[in-house]
Protein backbone atom coordinates (compact mmCIF):
# COMPACT_ATOMS: atom_id res chain seq x y z
CA UNK A 1 0.00 0.00 0.00
CA UNK A 2 1.32 3.37 -1.01
CA UNK A 3 1.62 5.94 1.73
CA UNK A 4 0.14 9.39 1.30
CA UNK A 5 3.43 10.90 2.41
CA UNK A 6 5.68 9.10 -0.09
CA UNK A 7 6.71 10.77 -3.37
CA UNK A 8 7.23 14.36 -4.30
CA UNK A 9 4.91 17.21 -3.64
CA UNK A 10 4.02 17.47 -7.33
CA UNK A 11 2.94 13.81 -7.39
CA UNK A 12 0.81 14.30 -4.29
CA UNK A 13 -0.82 17.38 -5.79
CA UNK A 14 -1.52 15.54 -9.05
CA UNK A 15 -3.14 12.65 -7.15
CA UNK A 16 -5.25 15.03 -5.10
CA UNK A 17 -6.33 16.93 -8.21
CA UNK A 18 -7.26 13.69 -9.99
CA UNK A 19 -9.25 12.52 -6.98
CA UNK A 20 -11.22 15.76 -6.72
CA UNK A 21 -11.75 16.33 -10.44
CA UNK A 22 -15.40 15.27 -10.42
CA UNK A 23 -16.17 15.77 -6.74
CA UNK A 24 -18.51 18.69 -7.35
CA UNK A 25 -19.87 17.75 -10.77
CA UNK A 26 -23.56 18.45 -11.38
CA UNK A 27 -25.91 17.48 -14.16
CA UNK A 28 -26.05 19.80 -17.16
CA UNK A 29 -28.94 22.24 -17.29
CA UNK A 30 -31.88 22.21 -19.68
CA UNK A 31 -32.38 18.47 -19.78
CA UNK A 32 -36.04 17.59 -20.22
CA UNK A 33 -38.02 16.79 -17.09
CA UNK A 34 -40.13 13.67 -16.75
CA UNK A 35 -43.91 14.07 -17.05
CA UNK A 36 -44.36 13.34 -13.33
CA UNK A 37 -41.82 16.02 -12.44
CA UNK A 38 -43.59 18.65 -14.55
CA UNK A 39 -46.92 17.68 -13.00
CA UNK A 40 -45.47 18.08 -9.50
CA UNK A 41 -44.07 21.51 -10.34
CA UNK A 42 -47.46 22.49 -11.80
CA UNK A 43 -49.22 21.41 -8.58
CA UNK A 44 -46.76 23.38 -6.45
CA UNK A 45 -47.26 26.44 -8.66
CA UNK A 46 -51.05 26.07 -8.45
CA UNK A 47 -50.95 26.03 -4.65
CA UNK A 48 -48.75 29.12 -4.56
CA UNK A 49 -50.89 31.05 -7.04
CA UNK A 50 -54.20 30.00 -5.41
CA UNK A 51 -52.98 31.26 -2.04
CA UNK A 52 -51.83 34.52 -3.69
CA UNK A 53 -48.26 34.01 -2.53
CA UNK A 54 -46.68 34.61 -5.94
CA UNK A 55 -44.45 37.56 -5.00
CA UNK A 56 -43.10 36.14 -1.70
CA UNK A 57 -42.59 32.69 -3.21
CA UNK A 58 -40.76 34.11 -6.22
CA UNK A 59 -38.55 36.28 -4.03
CA UNK A 60 -37.79 33.34 -1.73
CA UNK A 61 -37.02 30.97 -4.62
CA UNK A 62 -34.76 33.49 -6.36
CA UNK A 63 -32.84 34.26 -3.17
CA UNK A 64 -32.45 30.61 -2.20
CA UNK A 65 -31.76 29.34 -5.72
CA UNK A 66 -28.00 28.93 -5.30
CA UNK A 67 -28.56 26.77 -2.22
CA UNK A 68 -31.05 24.35 -3.78
CA UNK A 69 -28.60 21.45 -3.53
CA UNK A 70 -28.27 21.97 0.23
CA UNK A 71 -32.07 21.94 0.47
CA UNK A 72 -32.09 18.70 -1.47
CA UNK A 73 -29.67 17.10 0.96
CA UNK A 74 -31.73 18.33 3.92
CA UNK A 75 -34.85 16.75 2.38
CA UNK A 76 -33.03 13.45 1.93
CA UNK A 77 -31.96 13.62 5.58
CA UNK A 78 -35.43 14.56 6.88
CA UNK A 79 -37.45 12.14 4.72
CA UNK A 80 -38.13 9.69 7.60
CA UNK A 81 -39.50 12.52 9.73
CA UNK A 82 -41.46 14.16 6.92
CA UNK A 83 -43.03 10.78 6.16
CA UNK A 84 -45.50 11.43 9.00
CA UNK A 85 -46.98 14.53 7.32
CA UNK A 86 -46.22 14.18 3.60
CA UNK A 87 -46.20 11.54 0.90
CA UNK A 88 -42.73 9.96 0.93
CA UNK A 89 -42.69 9.52 -2.84
CA UNK A 90 -43.34 13.22 -3.40
CA UNK A 91 -40.72 14.29 -0.84
CA UNK A 92 -38.13 12.12 -2.59
CA UNK A 93 -39.26 13.48 -5.96
CA UNK A 94 -38.83 17.08 -4.77
CA UNK A 95 -35.41 16.23 -3.35
CA UNK A 96 -34.40 14.66 -6.66
CA UNK A 97 -35.67 17.72 -8.54
CA UNK A 98 -33.71 20.09 -6.30
CA UNK A 99 -30.51 18.30 -7.27
CA UNK A 100 -30.90 19.96 -10.67
CA UNK A 101 -29.86 23.60 -10.85
CA UNK A 102 -32.52 24.61 -13.35
CA UNK A 103 -35.53 23.36 -11.37
CA UNK A 104 -35.91 26.54 -9.34
CA UNK A 105 -35.90 28.75 -12.45
CA UNK A 106 -38.43 26.46 -14.12
CA UNK A 107 -40.70 26.62 -11.07
CA UNK A 108 -40.45 30.43 -11.01
CA UNK A 109 -41.38 30.55 -14.70
CA UNK A 110 -44.40 28.30 -14.12
CA UNK A 111 -45.54 30.42 -11.15
CA UNK A 112 -45.22 33.63 -13.15
CA UNK A 113 -47.11 32.13 -16.09
CA UNK A 114 -49.97 30.95 -13.88
CA UNK A 115 -50.19 34.23 -11.99
CA UNK A 116 -50.25 36.46 -15.08
CA UNK A 117 -53.71 37.92 -15.69
CA UNK A 118 -55.59 36.39 -18.60
CA UNK A 119 -55.23 38.47 -21.75
CA UNK A 120 -52.47 40.64 -20.29
CA UNK A 121 -50.30 42.37 -22.86
CA UNK A 122 -46.67 43.28 -22.18
CA UNK A 123 -46.03 47.03 -22.43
Amino acid sequence: MRSLFSGTTAEKLAQLRAGLRHAFAVQPENQPLAVEDVQLLERIADVIVNRRMTAPATMFLESMGPMNFLGCQALHFLTPILDCAFNTKEVEQVARLLERRDTVTRLIAIIETKSAPQGAVAQ
